[in-house]
């Protein structure tokens, strides 16, 4: 695609790589065929090929409109149009140079910036979170049907973390909202490497992974947290931690991506870059020490006679690439799988789109609690805690992390 960028952004890092993205695009329209939201509204400005138009002009010279923002503000950046772009276009960084230059131009009403604000607030602060979870549930019998279903009534309880006890050792990123949302999953997550001779750390001081921050056009605030976090965890590095073990996938993204973000800061390049390296979703660790876990799973495969469906994470199968890999572990690990059609597609919750786009979100839900219940399985499972989350507001089956299912195993 022919560039020619205009002179505010132009030689800039950010003008560099958007025209280096731009380039690799050919038009050819096979994103459009995976992009949930063109699949729900049919438009060719809520698909990734309109939206590099719409940015494509933006960062020409074109002024950005409440219009540009809006189609931009839809997309869920699921990435979906990554894994089937066949000319390796990085659609999701090009969307987030997009929106920040688009913010600067357009702005926000006072209540939705409110609102962005509030969302980064409480969100990535789980002591204002868990609270706030805590009321939400208190009243959720009086609350309004929209609200009412995106609190939980209830949240399973962590069995007990593991005492430390072994040489080898591994960071977590505790996160901001699953300590609350769903506290069993980091616990369960501790007593697996537990079994299997790995101790599991928490480091003080770190938190949100940045990604909420980011996500809305507060890069610079996403900056700090990932600075944070990554004073937080030196230490321990530098102490021989083999990796930072991450349950969230979406979190995972936003962690490996630590050294491109800070990619130009002197004094936290090379730490970002060793801290993307360490960092990995939970199924890799899994993957590289089945060996062992097999051995200890032998004599209770043999009752796993309920079904389960998986959902698949966009962050886990396009922004980490790890597509199809918990399935096939799952499988050779014992359990039995239902199909699901449309993997690939996105549930729907994608952070805080579904406060922020409620009927999309809403839509796309629904499609995937119809597609994940088609083999009628007994439980579902999945990577992400906002998928969790999202997904239990519209099923009764219980939506778990998939470590919790692989704990409760190694537990019988």
């Amino acid at each position: 695609m022919e560039t020619r960028l205009a002179d505010f952004i132009k030689g800039t890092p950010e003008g560099t790589e958007a025209e280096g993205i731009l380039r690799k695009c050919v038009h050819c329209g096979f994103c459009t065929a995976t992009c949930p939201t063109y699949q729900l509204l049919g438009d060719e400005l809520d698909g990734p090929r309109g939206r590099i138009y719409l940015i494509k002009q933006v960062l020409e010279g074109t002024a950005a409109t409440a219009k540009t923002q809006l189609h931009l503000d839809r997309c869920l950046t699921c990435r979906s149009c990554e894994t089937t772009c066949p000319s390796g276009v990085q659609y999701g960084r090009l969307l987030d140079i997009g929106r920040d230059v688009v913010e600067q131009q357009v702005g926000r009403g006072g209540a939705v910036s409110l609102q962005r604000a509030a969302l980064r607030k409480v969100i990535s602060n789980p002591s204002l979170f868990g609270p706030l979870l805590k009321l939400g549930q208190l009243v959720r019998p009086l609350l309004p049907a929209a609200l009412k279903q995106k609190i939980p009534t209830r949240t399973a309880p962590a069995k007990p973390w593991p005492q430390p006890r072994h040489a080898r050792k591994m960071l977590v990123l505790e996160g901001c909202a699953q300590p609350s949302l769903s506290p069993a999953t980091n616990a369960a997550t501790a007593r697996v490497l537990d079994a299997i001779g790995i101790t599991l750390v928490r480091a003080q001081k770190a938190g949100c992974c940045g990604a909420v921050s980011f996500h809305l056009n507060a890069q610079d605030e996403a900056l700090t947290a990932m600075r944070r976090n990554i004073d937080a965890w030196w230490a321990h590095i530098t102490q021989g931690a083999e990796k930072i073990v991450i349950t969230a996938s979406g979190c995972g993204v936003m962690v490996k991506d630590y050294a491109h973000a800070l990619a130009h800061d002197t004094a936290y390049a090379e730490k970002a870059q060793r801290v993307s390296e360490l960092a990995c979703d939970i199924s890799e660790v899994i993957a590289a020490e089945k060996a062992a876990l097999i051995t200890r799973l032998t004599p209770h495969t043999s009752r796993l006679t309920q079904r389960v469906a998986f959902h698949a994470p966009c962050t886990l199968q396009h922004g980490l690439k790890k597509k199809g890999a918990v399935e096939a572990l799952l499988t050779e690990l014992g359990f039995n799988l239902t199909p699901v059609a449309d993997a690939h597609l996105c549930c729907g919750s994608s952070g805080t789109y579904s406060i922020l786009q409620p009927a999309l979100s809403s839509q796309l839900r629904d499609n995937k609690i119809s597609a994940l219940t088609q083999g009628a399985p007994h439980a579902i499972l999945t990577a992400n805690v906002g998928c969790q989350s999202h997904l239990q507001s519209a099923t009764a089956l219980p939506v778990r992390h998939w470590i919790e299912a692989l704990d409760d195993l190694l537990s019988r």
